[in-house]
């Protein structure tokens, strides 16, 4: 294990942590915002704009479009420049957009606010969970991750409030609640003066004398705490910034799919892609769904504050789970029970049973997302670690893409039950997949996956010049 891995595995969890937790998971936080907010306002702007339930539906995606886009180059970007600058950056592009969106007249333009904010909110969310991680030691890492996903519940119950105190109040009432989501620009200044690189990331690129200085004030914290570590001798890290050579974005992208890292990649990209498809295509129609069951937008968007509430235990009983059963269980005993719930969601015969069951739902997708948080940043060596994390997420949002729109079109053509179906479905797939494929990273230190990555890159490597060589 290098120097940089010893000194993080032996910081016990403390006050730099929870001060980690607060500021990614406060972005988070208004991630879930975001997202979710565009559904207590679909409703009014169908009815506004006079659009069919394809265009809402495409509203309803838009986000999602520029979140694929900013999750995808946030992973390529945040392996070649740091962690801190594109979680920064992010940020802002995400307030600014988010702020416009609010005074936009047309759909048009409402569309490409949306896209822009979507790129903002990706890149940021990509980028949070493996850079945070990689502060983490291994025996508390995977609850650290995981209740670290949690925040985005907060957002989410969030949204829910503005959308029953603001949107059905008054016309203007939605615009109010979109520039509501622009006030982390505040979080700017506290980020650009707390948050260090990932010391991990630094001794990846040769900058071992900056993260052994950050080591440094870590260590200092933790013994102004009372715990016991000892010093670290000035000439067992390197002061010296090394330059090395970097590959291309496309070598970056391709590095995903080389024999050592294909497994991991593939699996990934298969379950963010269930539970994503599953999770925005059930969570931007509930307020919909429970108007056409009846209920009045006021009291739709009521019920919608219970369902999203049940996201947080959800993503603090998985927190648990994932280092008392390990991540791989833990992501299938959610996926699992989701998709039973999804499809009971569609047997429900009344509005009681209904928000019963949306409740369950909402607590076990919340589970599983929130193992799948802690799993993914564990599956990539640190080298690659922002872009396999950026990319997965990134392949996840197409099925955020595609669901809102998909399922506004076979509502008409289905109804809700052939839709929950399709959800049901493609939760069972994603469960499959981590059963029979998903690595085991659970009691592994991240080192030790770069050094097992890199030991399999060497192994093809070697059994393809003897392939080559003559005999």
């Amino acid at each position: 294990m290098s120097t940089v891995g010893e000194r993080l595995e032996r910081i016990p969890f403390g006050r730099f942590h929870i001060g980690l937790l607060l500021i990614g998971g406060t972005g988070y936080a208004f991630d879930g915002l975001d997202s979710a907010i565009i559904a207590f306002v679909l409703p009014v702007l169908g009815h506004l704009w006079s659009l069919d339930a394809v265009h809402v539906g495409m509203i309803g995606s838009a986000t999602y479009v520029g979140f694929f886009w900013g999750a995808m180059f946030a992973g390529l970007v945040g392996d070649r420049i740091g962690r801190r600058p594109v979680m920064m950056w992010a940020l802002a592009l995400f307030c600014f957009a988010s702020l416009v969106s609010a005074v936009m007249v047309d759909f048009g333009s409402f569309i490409i606010c949306r896209i822009a904010a979507g790129i903002g909110t990706g890149a940021e969310s990509a980028i949070v969970a493996p850079f945070l991680a990689e502060f983490a030691a291994t025996r508390y890492r995977g609850a650290f991750s995981s209740v670290l996903a949690g925040f985005f519940s907060l957002g989410f119950l969030g949204a829910a409030a503005l959308g029953y105190l603001l949107v059905p109040v008054q016309p203007y009432g939605w615009r109010l609640a979109l520039a509501l989501t622009a006030a982390p620009v505040v979080l700017l200044l506290w980020w650009r003066r707390v948050l260090p690189e990932s010391p991990r990331w630094l001794e990846s690129v040769g900058r071992s004398g900056e993260s052994a200085l950050i080591l440094d004030h870590i260590e200092a914290r933790a013994r102004a705490s009372g715990h016991d570590i000892p010093f670290t001798p000035l000439n067992k890290v390197s002061v010296d910034r090394v330059k090395q050579a970097k590959p291309s974005l496309s070598e970056q992208f391709m590095g995903l799919w080389a024999p050592a890292q294909r497994r991991a990649t593939a699996v990934s990209w298969a379950v963010w892609l269930s539970i994503t498809f599953a999770y925005y295509a059930i969570f931007t129609w509930i307020p919909s769904l429970l108007m056409a069951r009846g209920m009045t937008m006021s009291h739709s968007f009521a019920f919608s504050i219970a369902i999203y509430a049940a996201q947080l235990p959800g993503y603090l009983s998985a927190a648990a789970a994932v280092e008392f059963l390990g991540r791989r269980a833990t992501i299938s005993l959610y996926l699992a029970a989701s998709a039973v719930g999804a499809f009971a969601l569609g047997e429900a015969g009344s509005t009681s049973m209904l928000l019963v069951e949306a409740v369950i739902l909402a607590f076990c997708l919340s589970g599983a997302y929130s193992g799948v948080y802690a799993y993914t940043p564990e599956l990539f060596p640190t080298r690659l670690r922002a872009t396999g994390n950026g990319t997965a997420s990134a392949v996840g949002r197409i099925g955020a893409i595609i669901s809102p729109t998909l399922v506004g079109w076979l509502i008409p053509r289905t109804g809700f039950l052939g839709v929950l179906v399709l959800i049901s479905a493609a939760l069972f797939f994603g469960m499959i997949t981590v059963v029979l494929f998903g690595p085991r990273t659970e009691g592994r230190s991240l080192e030790s996956i770069d050094t097992k990555q890199a030991g399999r890159a060497d192994d093809d490597a070697d059994s393809a010049l003897e392939l080559r060589s003559p005999s």
